[in-house]
């Protein structure tokens, strides 16, 4: 009995340590809409976010068109209050035009040491150069003060 107790603790201790990569809850903004862009998945990395450290967010997604140009708009809420917006040109994330089928949309940002922990919601529209929404997808995430794994 005490080995398995043994095992167990031991068992739980490594999860802790290894990074987490499984993928991240999405939802759609509008459940109604039909995207031109569906996402797939979201994977961050760290998970949990650690201030003032890099993190990158990977969007995998598809699309039944050729994207040629757009743009990618980024809010970050933190109890409901937006503290964060930036739009980026889409072509200058990936490589334009992009074909129909799968994608991979990806963006590493260093959150400055000052930022509070907690958790954080970041919602994502991608628009055409038309301004027609494309896709339009909200996820959760949370920033931590340090991580649980130190560097060696």
């Amino acid at each position: 009995m005490a080995v398995l107790a043994h095992s167990i603790v031991i068992c739980f201790a490594f999860c802790l340590l290894l990074p987490r990569t499984q993928s991240t809850d999405v939802k759609y903004c509008n459940q109604e809409d039909e995207y031109a862009v569906k996402v797939q998945g979201v994977k961050i990395l760290p998970d949990p976010v650690v201030r003032g450290k890099p993190v990158t967010f990977s969007i995998s997604a598809t699309t039944g068109q050729t994207i040629s140009s757009g743009k990618v708009v980024i809010e970050v809420y933190y109890f409901g209050i937006r503290v964060h917006v930036e739009t980026q040109n889409f072509c200058e994330k990936l490589s334009c035009p992009v074909s129909a089928g799968n994608f991979l949309l990806s963006h590493t940002q260093t959150l400055p040491g000052i930022t509070p922990p907690g958790s954080y919601n970041l919602k994502m529209t991608i628009k055409d150069d038309k301004n027609k929404e494309l896709s339009c997808i909200s996820f959760n995430f949370k920033i931590v003060l340090r991580s649980l794994v130190s560097a060696s």
